[in-house]
Parts: C-alpha cells; structure tokens; sequence
C-alpha cells in the first residue's frame, strides 16, 4: 500500500490521488517482476517472496506496514544484478521513482509507458 493509504492523508475526494496510490502499487509489482526475471542467462530464478518480505511478517498487519513504508520509509531492496542488466536497470529507475513518499512526485502512467515501450522497441532491435 502506498504511504498516503497507510497513514491515512490519501484525498479521497480525487481522482488523482487514487492513480498515484496506484502507481506506488504498480512500482511494487515492477519489483517482484524483477525478482523473478533470469539475469546472464542463469537459470537459476530467487525463491518468490513479497516485497517487504525481509522487514514484515508473511501475515503482517496495517500497523507493520505503516510502520515500514511511513515511518522508516524502508522500501523493497534493488539487487545489485538489476544494475547490470540495461532493461532491469530502467526498471529499477521506473520503480523507485513510482515508490516516492510524495505522491505527486511520483511517475504517472502514460510515463511508465512510454519509458518501457521504448526500452522494448530497443530490445527488439538488439536481437
């Protein structure tokens, strides 16, 4: 959940405000592709784990959380492997800025978009 869901400041009022919480969600979901993505060709892929994973419990409550994301600000770690991969490194950059404590700071959707199409169209190219 977003910090402005968890401590309870999300405007509820517009309609803006619920894209933003959901831009934080879908930086959320950016990482766990990640997680899952096979690097340098290894087949080896880390066991699923949610994000928060190493700072909550598995069940954790609306309180851990808050705790986490609005008090310490923690977010999900970035692999070191992440930095090597051009693809995963602007995942990374997409993630991170979605992840921002301050929702109006955060990319919008049309932004994301355009970033990773234009990642993809230069994949497309490369093979």
């Amino acid at each position: 959940m977003a910090p402005e869901v968890l401590d309870e400041t999300l405007n509820k009022n517009t309609f803006e405000s619920f894209k933003m919480a959901d831009m934080y969600s879908f930086g959320l979901v950016l990482w766990e592709i990640a997680c899952r993505t096979v690097i340098n060709d290894e087949k080896v892929v880390e066991p699923y784990q949610p994000p928060y994973y190493n700072y909550v419990p598995s069940d954790p409550s609306f309180e851990d959380m808050h705790e986490v994301v609005c008090i310490k600000k923690i977010r999900p770690p970035i692999s070191s492997l992440w930095e090597e991969d051009e693809i995963l490194r602007t995942m990374v950059k997409c993630m991170q800025e979605c992840w921002h404590h301050n929702p109006a700071v955060r990319l919008t959707s049309l932004r994301v978009k355009k970033t990773l199409s234009k990642h993809h169209e230069s994949c497309i190219k490369i093979v």
